[in-house]
């Protein structure tokens, strides 16, 4: 189990049969899907959380983690997330946003080193074995867990500003073909992309049942998309969750990819003279 917990420092996913390994050994299970699936077929071990619960409640800045460490700590304390423990999250990874991806960010981001995200989701994790129950779990005993947080994996709006145009920088737009080409469906004040992003909905990554590519595969078609294994990639979509995912996904990878969980609810609440947004018709899958 020690050779386990050391590699995954660099693994932000594993496998059902894995994460079954790791809850044995005693890892916390965070279930991330919409809460009234939660409530109908939950996982005995898993503890609910969402997204909501860690980030800023008043728009445009809502996909951002909320700016109060101590405040973070007691949340995270309270869901019984211990310091050397594995953290394993699972979400609907056919139906939902990412959840899982952004919840593995945010712990990383905040400084756990042991997040991690079970490819397939909850679907995965109950054909590897884990029984379903129609019940409320009990609170988790509280954790250790101290949050230090980094800037390795996120990236703030005026940094990306200045970085704009870079050679070396791929901006992936994370959201689906219609938002990219300018539609605003979930309360973003323009619309349209940031200037060079590149479109790659986060769900081309996954096969039908929720199971990312194979590595190859995912680099294949970030290089016919343009993005070089050197590139600074940063990510966004409207809120942070779906980009959110994607950072997760190529860091695990290998890849150097910041979220900029901001998003287009906060570029697209800036002045337009200074955060301008691009429009297209046509959308190169």
């Amino acid at each position: 189990m020690s050779n386990l917990l050391c590699n995954l420092a660099d693994n932000w996913i594993v496998s059902a049969d894995l994460a079954k390994e790791l809850l044995s050994g005693g890892a916390t299970l965070l279930d991330a899907r919409a809460p009234i699936l939660k409530w109908f077929c939950r996982l005995p071990p898993a503890i609910p959380v969402t997204w909501q619960q860690f980030s800023r409640s008043h728009f445009p800045h809502k996909g951002q983690i909320i700016e109060d460490d101590t405040i973070l700590t007691e949340k995270l304390q309270a869901l019984g997330i211990c310091q050397d423990q594995p953290v394993i999250v699972i979400a609907d990874s056919v139906k939902g946003w990412g959840e899982d991806g952004r919840i593995v960010w945010m712990l990383r981001t905040l400084g756990h080193e042991k997040a991690v995200f079970v490819d397939g989701g909850y679907r995965a994790l109950v054909k590897a074995g884990i029984s379903q129950v129609k019940c409320a779990n009990h609170p988790p005993p509280p954790g250790d867990f101290v949050v230090s947080s980094r800037s390795t994996w996120e990236i703030q709006q005026d940094d990306l500003k200045a970085i704009l145009g870079n050679p070396n920088l791929a901006i992936i737009d994370a959201r689906e073909s219609r938002e990219y080409a300018g539609k605003t469906p979930y309360g973003e004040k323009r619309g349209g992309h940031i200037p060079g992003a590149i479109h790659l909905y986060y769900k081309q990554l996954m096969d039908k049942q929720g199971q990312l590519l194979a590595r190859e595969e995912i680099v294949e078609f970030l290089q016919q998309k343009g993005v070089s294994l050197s590139a600074q990639i940063v990510t966004y979509c409207s809120g942070g969750i779906r980009s959110a995912w994607l950072t997760s996904v190529l860091t695990s990878l290998g890849f150097d990819a910041k979220n900029y969980a901001g998003s287009m609810w906060e570029w697209s609440a800036s002045p337009a003279d200074s955060y301008p947004l691009e429009k297209s018709r046509r959308v190169r899958q």
